[in-house]
């Protein structure tokens, strides 16, 4: 298993990027799929229309995001998701770690963040 980290710059506040991924209205629409998402410790989040599944473990609002994910096709395995928010000079910088990465779908999955992810909330805050 390996750990992914990636560092990203988002030009928003750190409330309007934690809302982007906590809102499940929000997170529908800057990736495009259908997503619910809980507030409640132990709550169920579904991101990318049931691909991805699973719940929260830490929430400091504005602050940091713990999830515990699955995806469809991992077959019962689960990984661990932490985001932290930091308020920047340029807006919010995001220290994203996923633990227990499979090693065949490691470098799959970290691109994965930066195409599904990253660059599609960049192109959603900028629309805004």
């Amino acid at each position: 298993m390996k750990t992914i980290k990636q560092v990203v710059i988002f030009e928003a506040e750190p409330h309007e990027v934690y809302e982007d991924f906590m809102d499940s209205k929000k997170h529908a629409e800057f990736t495009g799929e259908k997503a619910k998402i809980s507030r409640e410790i132990k709550g169920k989040i579904m991101a990318y229309d049931g691909y991805i599944v699973g719940k929260n473990i830490e929430l400091v609002e504005d602050k940091k995001i713990v999830q515990e994910w699955t995806a469809s096709d991992w077959e019962g395995h689960t990984s661990k998701v932490i985001f932290t928010f930091e308020k920047v000079k340029e807006g919010t910088k995001l220290v994203f770690v996923q633990e227990n990465v499979p090693d065949d779908q490691f470098e799959a999955i970290s691109d994965g963040w930066k195409e599904y992810y990253w660059d599609k909330l960049k192109d959603y805050l900028k629309a805004l």
